[in-house]
């Protein structure tokens, strides 16, 4: 059987020894264009038909032996299987015969004349790779034309540059930069110049939609809002930095509501305003309270702050007497400060409302019990002044956004104890309590033996409230109206909420006017009188002719514009937008956003989606969902119809 074995294997080495030569010729073209696909096909196609060859071999190399030597006796396949002595004693004769012919090299003969040279595959293999180098030098012909034609087509690609005037009133010098990240002053003129002479193709695209177009070598914008812009696919932001109102800072005092000491004859005032670029026009505004209660009286003033060697701020420090200020005791003194810049636009600022109180001599038996009544707080204010201060407050806290949290809270708090004051004044009238009493005041008592209560059992209903006093019913429900306002008005003053707390003081204010111009009040007392019913409509079920009762929900606003609901619908697939929606976007994105790094990023979210980005429009979607403050929620009933159907399907039957 190792016989055998040897003879197959000379003979497939043989076989493979004749296709050697194809083999080679189909691999050199494919080296020398170095194509490692090329290289790797034809080394598979090699390795099948090498594959082939030895199968080939292995299963016919017998019959080859038997048709080539007659002396083999047709018994060459016993070299392979001899089950029997007798064969067994053939297979050693053949075998014997078989060495001595192959080893005369009769071999390679028998192996080649059933195993060709295999050209047959190497001539389309041959015709692809020249096929594909003279692809391969046509197209470096292509890219690589002669030296004069090319330096005769090539034209230098235009470069721009950037100059930025700022507005005059900045005194600030233009300059010129090249394209980058900027940071502007408001309302700058922006311009985009070519540089090398080359007129642009593109033009320059702002993430607000505003297409700017050259227009001899240069396009222009006013800036106005942080934008970002884009040329020949490179972005670079354009951020605006707006001007800022003047800032006016109080030094002294260092409260809003300054009490002076007794005794003191002068009152310090410090400030300082500064603005970004220059400050035009500084005053102090003093307004001088006298008087009391009702009988208030105002004096104005005002008084222009100097200007300083630096145009950009202005400093007032300065000692007044009393005398200068016109204060006498009891008076109040409130002053602010109002400044203006020079922005093409003025803005003007306006300081809290501070407060000096030069306290009222004490009044003659303000100890004594004896006529409580008629002693009135030194702290007491009229109704009105609490409206005045309330409103002053509220005005304050708008002009001075950042106004101190503390000081809010210690002005709202101030004006709802004087509110409360007044409250218990005006209790006084219905028998309420009040401080201003004396402790020891008691209507009811007992006998010295403590036996008998005489005014309990005798005498009038004393010990309720309002019966202690003499006002007619219609006299006291005027009272506990200004009452339960003054009280309203307190609570939201305590709470500090003086926008709410302003009402409440109106209305108290009103019913004080009433209870001041009228001698009597009547109110006519009405009643509701609902229509007749009509008696043959009465137990007969029909709704013909009758109104309904249903009322018809008011239409709320839009709060989201039906552009882009639409738009918000379509991004959220892959097909058309809309049309004009990148306008509607902007304008969406402009209107609702306001941090200008949200605004940016929300905008080139639009110019990416513009630019047919389908994946960004997720982010798009999500930028004008998140912009949507408030959504309305309609409560709408739905409406039923009844038909003679509907009844006899409800009942269950046919009729």
């Amino acid at each position: 059987m190792s016989a055998a074995a040897d003879i197959v294997s000379r003979l497939q080495l043989l076989a493979m020894r004749r296709r050697a030569l194809a083999w080679l010729l189909a691999l050199l073209p494919w080296i020398a264009l170095r194509s490692v696909i090329g290289i790797a096909a034809v080394v598979l196609v090699a390795g099948f038909d090498l594959w082939r060859v030895r199968r080939k071999v292995a299963a016919q190399w017998t019959a080859w032996l038997d048709a080539q030597w007659p002396e083999m006796e047709d018994s060459s396949r016993l070299l392979l299987d001899a089950s029997t002595p007798v064969a067994r004693l053939q297979q050693a004769r053949v075998l014997r015969r078989a060495e001595e012919l192959l080893g005369q090299g009769e071999a390679g003969r028998v192996a080649w004349q059933h195993i060709g040279h295999g050209f047959g595959w190497v001539v389309p293999s041959l015709v692809i790779a020249a096929s594909l180098w003279a692809w391969q030098q046509r197209t470096v012909a292509a890219a690589t034309p002669s030296a004069p034609i090319a330096m005769a087509a090539e034209k230098p690609a235009p470069t721009i540059g950037l100059r930025v005037e700022p507005p005059g009133y900045t005194g600030l010098a233009s300059y010129d930069s090249a394209p980058r990240d900027l940071q502007v002053p408001s309302t700058s003129t922006v311009r985009w110049c070519v540089k090398n002479g080359v007129e642009p193709l593109a033009p320059v695209e702002l993430s607000d939609g505003n297409v700017l177009r050259f227009e001899r070598a240069c396009a222009q914008w006013k800036a106005t809002e942080s934008v970002f812009w884009r040329w020949n696919g490179i972005r670079h932001n354009l951020r605006v930095t707006p001007d800022v109102a003047p800032v006016v800072t109080i030094a002294a005092p260092k409260d809003i509501l300054t009490i002076l000491p007794a005794g003191t004859t002068s009152a310090h005032i410090n400030l300082a305003v500064q603005d970004d670029y220059r400050v035009v026009r500084a005053t102090l505004h003093m307004t001088l309270a006298r008087g009391s209660g009702e009988n208030v009286r105002f004096s104005d003033r005002e008084m222009p702050i100097p200007a300083g060697s630096n145009p950009k701020q202005r400093r007032f420090d300065r000692r007044f007497t009393l005398a200068e200020l016109g204060m006498e005791p009891g008076d109040e003194l409130y002053f602010f400060v109002r400044a203006v810049d020079n922005a093409g636009t003025p803005q003007m600022t306006q300081s809290p409302t501070y407060t000096l109180r030069l306290p009222g001599p004490q009044a003659e038996g303000e100890q004594s019990t004896a006529l409580p009544m008629l002693v009135k707080p030194e702290n007491l204010r009229s109704q009105r002044q609490i409206i005045i201060d309330t409103e002053q407050l509220l005005a304050d806290m708008r002009a001075n956004p950042r106004m101190p949290a503390a000081a809010i809270r210690a002005r709202s708090e101030a004006i709802a104890g004087d509110q409360g004051v007044l409250r218990r004044r005006y209790g006084q009238f219905l028998g309420e309590e009040s401080s201003l009493f004396a402790a020891g005041d008691d209507h009811a008592g007992e006998g010295e033996g403590g036996g008998m209560d005489v005014l309990h059992d005798y005498g009038h209903a004393h010990d309720q409230a309002e019966n202690a006093t003499l006002f007619d019913e219609e006299t006291k429900k005027i009272l506990r109206r200004a009452l339960s306002a003054m009280w309203d008005a307190e609570k939201s003053l305590r709470a500090i909420e003086p926008r709410s707390a302003l009402a409440p003081e109106n209305k108290a204010l009103l019913a004080i006017k009433e209870l001041q111009q009228a001698d009597r009040i009547y109110l006519h007392k009405t009643a509701f009188a609902p229509p007749p019913i009509k008696e043959e409509k009465r137990m007969t079920g029909e709704l013909d002719g009758a109104a309904s009762y249903q009322r018809e929900q008011a239409g709320s606003d839009d709060v989201v514009p039906a552009t882009v609901r639409k738009l918000i619908a379509a991004l959220s697939e892959e097909g058309a937008l809309p049309a004009l929606w990148s306008r509607d976007a902007n304008d969406w994105i402009r209107e609702r956003i306001r941090d200008d790094d949200q605004r940016l990023s929300a905008q080139r979210a639009v110019q990416d989606v513009a630019d047919g980005c389908v994946k960004c429009r997720p982010a798009l979607r999500a930028w004008l969902r998140g912009a949507i403050e408030t959504a309305p929620v309609l409560l709408q009933a739905k409406p039923v119809a009844e038909t003679p159907f509907t009844k006899a399907l409800q009942g269950g039957g046919r009729k």
